[in-house]
Formats: C-alpha cells, sequence, structure tokens
C-alpha cells in the first residue's frame, strides 16, 4: 500500500481533482480530507483542480483517495517529480469537445427562443428538445448534484439541476394539464434550456481563459528538448543522438546553434551567447566561454559549443523553477480563508434563501408559476463559481507572469505579505555588488612603514582562499615595484573573528572590529576616525595586528563594485550597518520589523538567518542554496533591481485578488436579492452567472502583461544595506 509518509517525517502529497465546480466544492473536499487521520493541513485549488495534502503518519493514497471519492470527486495521485510534458496540446484537445457541447446545446434551445417573438411552435417539440437538452447535455448537473447530496454537500452543480429542473417540471405540468395543444400562456422550456447552455458556456469559456493562466507553466515545459547530442567517451569523434533520460552526469554533449541546451551544464569548448530569457527574464543573450555554467533549456545563439553535464532530471534549473511555479500555483493565499468561511454555508443558505422566495411570493398572492420562476432565478444566479476562482486565478497569472520575467515566487503566503512591504534591508557583497572585492584602502598606523605592513598582510592572507585575502595579494603584487614577499606559518582561521599567522616570529591578525576589541589593542585616532568614513561608505574594514604586543599595524577597507541598478537605490549612509555577523544580521532585521514589513534581500549561507526572519525574504538565484531555500521569492537574476520588481507584482497581485472578491461578493450581494423580487428572469441569470465566473478570471489574466520596470523604488520604500 503506497503511503505519502513514513511516520517520522512530515512530507506532502499533491492529488488532482476532477468535478469540482464552485467555491463549495473546494470546501467540501478540504473538509473531508482533514478528517483523514494524520492529515495536518489540506489546500485545494479550484483553478487547477488540484489538492495539495500535508500529513504525518502513515496515511495512504488510497485513504485520501477515497475520502475525495466519498465526497463525490474523481480523484488521482500526482506523481512527484514526475517528468513534465514537452507540450499541453492535451488540454487544448479536452476543451473542444466541451465546445461542441455547447454549440449542440445551443442549436437546441434557439427554436424554444420562438415564442418570445411571436412564432408558434409546437408545445411537444418545446419538450422533445428542451429534454435533449436538460437531460443530455445537462446530465453533468444531476450527476454533480447526486454527488453532492450524497454526501449531505451543496454545490454548483445541485443549484443549477434544482433550478433548471424546476422550470422544465412546471412547462410539462402546464402542458399536460392544457391536454398538450397550443396555448395562449407561455410555457418556460426556454429557460431550463437556455439556462443549461449560457451555464455550460460559461463553464468552456472559463476553463478556456483559466488555460491562459498557466501560459508560464506550459512555456517552461516547451522548453525541454527531447534527445541530446552525447559525444562518445571512447571515440570523441563521434556522436549520437539519445533520449535526453539516458544522459548521465559527466557526459560531455555537443549544442549547435539555434539548439536548446539539454540539461544544467559546464562549457568545456567554444564559445557563444546564450539566450537565457525565458529563463531568467535576460532580454539581451548572454556570452559563454569555457568555464561558464549553462541552464537547461537556454538556447545556443552562434558557434557550436561542447557542454558537459553536471545536473539532469528533476534536479536541473528548469525542473526546480518549474516545481516552484507549481508550487505557488496550488498554495492558498491567507485572504481566501474569508471565502472558505462562507462557501462552508453557501449552498445550503442559497437553498434556504430559494424557499423563502417560493413561500413568500405565494404568500403575497403570486401565481405557482411566477413564484416558482423567481425561486429557480435565485438559484440560478447565486452558483459560486466567481468566488472560487477570485483568488487562485490572480495567483496563478501573478506568480505565471513574475516567472516569465525571472521572478520566482515560493508561495502564496510570500506573495500576499511581499504587497505590504515598506523597509527592504540588502545583504551588500553579491546582492548589491559583483562580488569581486578590492583593496581599496591601505593605511599604517603612526610610525609603521606602509610597504613592510603590506607584505606582512600579503603574507597572512597567502594562506587563504577567501575573496579579500585575495584581494589583499594582488594589492601588493600590484604596480611597478610590488612589496617584499614574505612567508607565513601556522595559519588558521578564526571563525566570526578573522585569520591568524606567524610572521617573521611574530603572530600577526587580520580581523574584524570585534576581534580588534577582544583583544583590547588602543586605536589610533586618525585611524578610528577614517575607518569610521569607511565603513559608513560601506566598505568593509578589517585591521592588521600585532597579537603579541597588541598593536595595530595598518588599517585595511575593501570595496566592491555596484552593479548598475543598485547605484539608483539610493542608500543613505544613516541606513548602513557595517560588519554585521550572521546573527547580526537577523538581530537588526528583527528590529526593523518594529518599523514595519521589512524584506530581506541576500544570496549567501550568512543571509539565512536574516531572510529566515524578516516578513519576507529575496534570495539571488546566483547564491547558495541555503539563502535559496530560506527565502520566500528567488530572483533569477542577480539584479537588486529585480526586488522593486517583484514588490510590485505582489501589489498588483494582490489589488487584483482583492478586486475579484470585492466583484464576486458585490455580484451575489445584489442579483440574489433581485433574483428573489423578480426582477431578472432565469436566462437572465444565467447569463449574469456566467459572466460573473468569466470577469473574475478574465480581470486577473490582465496579469500576464506585467513587465518588469527595473526603475528605482518608490518613495516610503526605505531602502537598508549590512
Amino acid at each position: 500500500m503506497s503511503t505519502i509518509e513514513s511516520s517520522e517525517h512530515r512530507r506532502t502529497a499533491e492529488f488532482s481533482v476532477t468535478g469540482m465546480t464552485c467555491a463549495s466544492c473546494v470546501a467540501r473536499v478540504e473538509k473531508v480530507l482533514r478528517r483523514v487521520p494524520g492529515v495536518d493541513d489540506v489546500a485545494v485549488n479550484l483553478a487547477t483542480e488540484k489538492a495539495t495534502i500535508h500529513a504525518h503518519g502513515a496515511v495512504s493514497d488510497e485513504q485520501l483517495v477515497a475520502a475525495i471519492v466519498k465526497a463525490g470527486y474523481e480523484a488521482a495521485r500526482v506523481v512527484p517529480d514526475a517528468p513534465p510534458a514537452p507540450n499541453d496540446a492535451h488540454d487544448a484537445r479536452r476543451v473542444d469537445p466541451e465546445l461542441a457541447t455547447v454549440i449542440g446545446s445551443a442549436v437546441l434551445s434557439l427554436p424554444l427562443l420562438a415564442p418570445m417573438f411571436g412564432i408558434a411552435i409546437s408545445p411537444w417539440l418545446q419538450l422533445t428538445l428542451a429534454s435533449v437538452v436538460q437531460f443530455g447535455f445537462g446530465a453533468r448537473f444531476y450527476v454533480g448534484g447526486y454527488r453532492a447530496v450524497r454526501a449531505f454537500a451543496g454545490n454548483m452543480d445541485l443549484l443549477v439541476a434544482l433550478g433548471t429542473s424546476a422550470a422544465w417540471g412546471l412547462s410539462v405540468y402546464q402542458m399536460l394539464a392544457h391536454g398538450g395543444e397550443a396555448m395562449p400562456m407561455h410555457l418556460f422550456f426556454e429557460a431550463s434550456a437556455v439556462v443549461i447552455t449560457l451555464v455550460r458556456f460559461g463553464k468552456w469559456l472559463e476553463a478556456h481563459t483559466k488555460r491562459q493562466t498557466t501560459d508560464a507553466i506550459r512555456a517552461l515545459n516547451a522548453l525541454h528538448p527531447t534527445t541530446a547530442r552525447v559525444r562518445d567517451a571512447a571515440d570523441p569523434s563521434r556522436e549520437r543522438d539519445v533520449p535526453l533520460a539516458e544522459v548521465r552526469i559527466g557526459d560531455v554533449v555537443v549544442v549547435r546553434p539555434g539548439e536548446r541546451v539539454p540539461m544544467d551544464s559546464i562549457v568545456r569548448e567554444g564559445r557563444t551567447h546564450v539566450d537565457e530569457s525565458l529563463i531568467t527574464g535576460e532580454s539581451l543573450p548572454v556570452a559563454k566561454e569555457p568555464g561558464a555554467r549553462t541552464t537547461g533549456g537556454s538556447i545556443n545563439r552562434e558557434d557550436a559549443i561542447a557542454i558537459e553535464t553536471t545536473a539532469i532530471g528533476t534536479e536541473t534549473t528548469l525542473a526546480r523553477i518549474i516545481r516552484l511555479v507549481e508550487s505557488a500555483q496550488a498554495e492558498k493565499a491567507p485572504i481566501q480563508r474569508l471565502v472558505d468561511r462562507v462557501s462552508a454555508v453557501f449552498v445550503p443558505a442559497i437553498l434556504g434563501i430559494a424557499c423563502v422566495t417560493l413561500a413568500g411570493w405565494l404568500l403575497h398572492g403570486a401565481d405557482a408559476e411566477t413564484a416558482l420562476l423567481n425561486a429557480v432565478s435565485v438559484l440560478v444566479i447565486a452558483c459560486p463559481c466567481a468566488l472560487g476562482l477570485a483568488t487562485p486565478t490572480a495567483i496563478m497569472a501573478g506568480t505565471g507572469g513574475a516567472a516569465r520575467q525571472g521572478i520566482l515566487i515560493k508561495d502564496a503566503q510570500a506573495l500576499e505579505r511581499a504587497h505590504a512591504v515598506s523597509i527592504v534591508a540588502f545583504d551588500k557583497t553579491g546582492t548589491l555588488t559583483a562580488g569581486r572585492p578590492s583593496l581599496i584602502a591601505f593605511e599604517a598606523a603612526p610610525r609603521v612603514d606602509r610597504d613592510e605592513a603590506l607584505a606582512i598582510a600579503a603574507a597572512v592572507q597567502r594562506m587563504s582562499e577567501h575573496p579579500l585575502a585575495k584581494a589583499v595579494v594582488d594589492a601588493a603584487q600590484a604596480g611597478t615595484s610590488p612589496v617584499r614577499k614574505l612567508n607565513a606559518s601556522a595559519a588558521h582561521a578564526v571563525a566570526g573573528r578573522g585569520v591568524e599567522a606567524e610572521v617573521d616570529g611574530k603572530r600577526i591578525a587580520i580581523g574584524s572590529a570585534r576581534w580588534l576589541a577582544e583583544l583590547d589593542a588602543p586605536v589610533p585616532a586618525a585611524l578610528a576616525a577614517r575607518a569610521d568614513k569607511l565603513g559608513s561608505q560601506g566598505n568593509t574594514v578589517s585591521w592588521l595586528i600585532d597579537t603579541d604586543a597588541r598593536a595595530i599595524l595598518a588599517l585595511l577597507a575593501f570595496g566592491d563594485t555596484l552593479k548598475p541598478t543598485a547605484r539608483a537605490l539610493g542608500i543613505a549612509e544613516n541606513n548602513v550597518f557595517a560588519q554585521t555577523m550572521p546573527d547580526d544580521k537577523a538581530r537588526v532585521v528583527a528590529q526593523l520589523r518594529s518599523r514595519g514589513t521589512v524584506a530581506m534581500a541576500g544570496d549567501g549561507i550568512n543571509d539565512a538567518p536574516a531572510l529566515a526572519s524578516a516578513d519576507i525574504g529575496i534570495a539571488m538565484a546566483s547564491g547558495t542554496d541555503v539563502a535559496i531555500e530560506a527565502a520566500g521569492i528567488t530572483l533569477m537574476r542577480a539584479d537588486p533591481a529585480l526586488v522593486a520588481d517583484a514588490i510590485d507584482i505582489s501589489r498588483r497581485t494582490y489589488r487584483k485578488i482583492r478586486q475579484n472578491l470585492f466583484w464576486a461578493f458585490v455580484y451575489n450581494l445584489i442579483g440574489i436579492p433581485l433574483a428573489a423580487f423578480g426582477l431578472p428572469d432565469p436566462m437572465f441569470a444565467g447569463a449574469a452567472m456566467a459572466f460573473s465566473s468569466v470577469s473574475v478570471v478574465a480581470n486577473a489574466l490582465l496579469l500576464r502583461r506585467w513587465r518588469v520596470k527595473q526603475a528605482p523604488p518608490r518613495p516610503g520604500l526605505e531602502i537598508m544595506t549590512d
């Protein structure tokens, strides 16, 4: 028996759920799944028709599927890490039969409208046409309604089935009461038939427009080539095309101009430019030479190159991006909780309102036909499709649009939190800078020879591979007269402090201000003032110290080249926090959270605590896996300007969610009373119901037009750096 859990771990499983039609269906599926022992949390998405289940213990697939089936729906386990399909043609084919059904239903319904225009038509013909539509094209509503009743629940199908059946039954009663002959009074067969046609048309249009919200996933899936041209290890002159699944790490693959790079790799031969726009959002091709990394799915634009495979299958960057986007689209935003509470009582409440409408009209002297038609209008107009689609379609469109521009949003919670960000804290090295530091200042202490001090510093730093150490060694060797070369021994790093070694019999350290304070070494006034100024400018200040004598030999200041877009951020000097350790960064972020909603942008392992403690963490994809895992948003380009764009798409998406929920609620708040008072007839109610669903999806699709601006942050967004 397959399980989604071991007894020690908590994991996540995903199931496709078919047969859901509205927000009430979503609430029902979530309710029954939460009753399964071991299930911790459930998120069901109407737009993607998937249920994401978080559970502990030995919960089997069979238990979860059985719970969904018992609720009246069909379910199947989504195989984790299954290779994505190269295209989504199946979904496109699946929509066509539904459209044919809509057309067939419309063709049979049109003649039923003839009496409305004074054209006589046989009641028996009306009955025949309406019955085919009612019980043929409308059969799905009876099936869905039956499942809901069997599960002691309600859904959109039940409302439509009850409403249209009432109109059809009333017409049959009137026809038989008059012997089936032509009658002066009007039958209501067209109401039931047209409502079914309109509802089915609305569902087709809804499905058609929903597909557009998943364009990002389909575009990413389409980047997967099916084969790779592998060079024979025994005979490099031979190449053979093999299925992508047969490629192994370490294989050398040849990529010709115009072809897609099959998987993540390192260039071993050749030079070219690669188009990575669909992965990183970077519009210009990126130069690649031996040693450069290439991402699977990118396009080789110029010359042939030979690449060595570094990641395959589900471990490639492209596969991880697809999983991340799918995960974000499957999650439920916190604002959806309001919809869940309403949906839990929505259908029973509507059935009650319909009964009150029927009784009210009868008590006020209306005939049975009028009372029944008004009750039918209430049932039809109240279908809660728009409520169920308002949030997930906006999230799908927003996260999909962001992914196309190189911004990956991990989950709906991150998307919702990011819209409120008022303070952004940046790690400096690698985030705002290019990550190639240089020694921009080296000032010896009074009565210390500068060249001698620089030679000592270079001797200590030759023992280290740290980028700052390389900067010192490069500075010592630069120019027309490099300083003399000294040798160091017994070197060792002191965690969080610096490095120490023995040079010419003296213990020499290069370290931070914290280490300096711990050694209690006096700082000359001139160097202290200089250190403060360099630090306030965002430079990293270190000290060259004779630890035996507790004496300062020199001040070192390291700077990094700012990325072009970082120059536009406008960080004030009083918003710079220098010499911050990982725990210091997290503490600073915690302090900032008392002043507003904080986003932290970084790329290193030492940024992970701060990324996790911020309201929203933003990681650069060029950084470490630890930073990316700790962040809620990942930027595929190491461009700090994308931080402002990530916040912008979050705000726009959240605005769409609120707009959709507003219109969905207003539609029902206005439509249901109007229907109860007899203003719209069932046909108009059916059209309005279909329009409400399509309108919220169409409104969400406007997010597909969003593009990155890479403009400076808006006024009022406070920017800080460590």
